[in-house]
């Protein structure tokens, strides 16, 4: 689904990442951790195309991400769900129309009344707060609505950056319950943290494969988690 191979990425002459590989295979559970500032957010972003290495290559669903133009990112992204580490919305707009905002992204109409974003929002918990504006909600629900929109459009593959980073540990486990049961309808899961003890709830839950990022490289975690 999306692979990654001898990938480097480097930026302002500077080289962040480099010789990585990745397989996110359908179905799979992954979390990738390291320290702030290792290539966590740099890695994702090339998970789903908004970077380009500067060597190897990234495949999105078996094409080669140099080769695509804008419109087909743009395609592909539609099969993959981002939830933001900094959840960013409309301030304007309520909930409901944040959630839906995917939607008329790719040309299909915002109906907050449509029973499928009715259910969506039931599922992570926030029917009640359907027409708050963003600036009302809490750090909880930002998330929540956060990945609802992520899910929207019944992507494949789920990538979260810090989802649980600003909330507080009963709210952490909420999403985390709410991945896992992505992960247990088929859908492919890769979240960035820094919270090892999320990772250690996790893995009693799922098979989970935990990735580390050091010296710039990707490396599988010891049994210490």
């Amino acid at each position: 689904m999306i692979e990654l191979d001898n990938v480097a990425y480097s930026y302002g002459g500077g080289e962040l990442l480099s010789e990585l590989s990745l397989q996110l295979a359908p179905g799979s559970f992954h979390f990738l951790t390291g320290p702030s500032g290792t290539g966590k957010t740099t890695l994702l972003k090339l998970c789903y195309g908004a970077l380009r290495p500067t060597a190897g290559y990234a495949r999105l669903f078996g094409q080669d991400v140099r080769q695509m133009g804008r419109d087909d990112i743009a395609m592909s992204r539609r099969r993959i769900g981002v939830v933001h580490q900094d959840c960013q919305f409309l301030d304007h707009l309520p909930l409901a129309e944040n959630v839906a905002l995917p939607l008329a992204v790719s040309g299909q109409p915002i109906a907050s009344g449509d029973e499928n974003l009715r259910e969506l929002l039931a599922w992570v918990g926030l029917t009640e707060r359907a027409l708050a504006l963003p600036p009302e909600l809490s750090g909880g629900e930002r998330q929540r609505a956060a990945l609802a929109r992520a899910v929207i459009m019944s992507p494949e593959v789920i990538l979260a950056d810090e989802p649980t980073g600003n909330v507080d540990w009963e709210m952490s486990q909420r999403l985390l319950r709410l991945l896992v049961e992505l992960n247990r309808m088929g859908k492919t899961i890769l979240i960035a943290t820094h919270d090892l003890a999320l990772i250690r709830a996790a893995k009693s839950q799922v098979p989970a494969r935990v990735l580390r990022i050091v010296n710039r490289k990707l490396q599988a975690a010891g049994s210490e988690l």
